[in-house]
């Protein structure tokens, strides 16, 4: 299994190749179906117009064979990272097509789509090209690309100290920011809280708690990227 995306099927994986044997449905006056295997090659080779290329990819497909689900892992990658394309294809209407980028992608049948950012979404009415969605989508990946990457950088370059570490803990589970059975924030005050656990003796319990709080007040840390997998710029 990709350490960057994930599939999940309850029909089995199948191949590129496989895909190009399903049939389509036929077209309406307002909705047109779209080969699943198209959907693959256009982005496929679109990004190889770009320059990314594809190093591994998984699909699946509903019991009826109406709706696809990919995943795509590229060649673009940093230290410890590499970017993955999730993308998903309905003829039967019930969702529309969709590709999620990120450094994790989780794509499931049961609807769950997930990325750091999706830049294609479009229904299939007439009107509707796929060339020109999948070119205008990968330039929006592509874009986002480095603010991804700036980000993992900075999340690295950001050292938690064991003492903060231990005032966030003690303010989840003993002042109450988390809620908990008060058996397990006692059991935390022992074995995480406590230089005694670690063999430093201490003349009380309530003592390491309040050097620690004392010693690192104020310590805030930044929010977290926004990545909810909504259509957007990431921040």
């Amino acid at each position: 299994m990709s350490e960057t995306s994930t599939l999940i099927s309850c029909t089995g994986r199948i191949t590129r190749a496989e895909l190009a044997k399903l049939p389509t449905p036929p077209a309406t006056e307002t909705h047109i179906p779209i080969p699943h295997a198209a959907v693959v090659e256009t982005l496929v080779e679109t990004l190889s117009h770009r320059q990314i290329s594809v190093v591994g990819e998984e699909f699946a497909v509903s019991k009826d064979d109406m709706e696809m689900f990919g995943v795509l892992d590229l060649e673009t990658s940093f230290e410890g990272c590499r970017f993955a394309i999730g993308i998903r294809n309905a003829n039967n209407k019930r969702f529309r097509l969709a590709c999620t980028v990120g450094l994790r992608v989780f794509v499931c049948h049961n609807l769950a789509f997930r990325g750091d950012y999706s830049p294609v979404l479009a229904k299939h009415s007439k009107h509707f090209s796929l060339e020109d969605a999948l070119s205008i989508g990968v330039d929006r990946m592509q874009r986002n690309f480095e603010p991804m990457r700036r980000q993992v950088e900075s999340w690295r370059a950001q050292q938690l100290s064991v003492e903060a570490a231990k005032l966030t803990i003690y303010r989840a589970f003993i002042e109450g920011d988390l809620e908990i059975p008060m058996h397990l924030a006692r059991t935390c005050t022992r074995t995480l809280l406590q230089p005694a656990a670690r063999g430093v003796p201490t003349p009380n319990h309530v003592e390491p708690v309040e050097r620690i709080h004392v010693g690192v007040q104020g310590t805030r840390s930044d929010p977290a990227i926004p990545g909810n997998g909504e259509t957007g710029e990431l921040s």
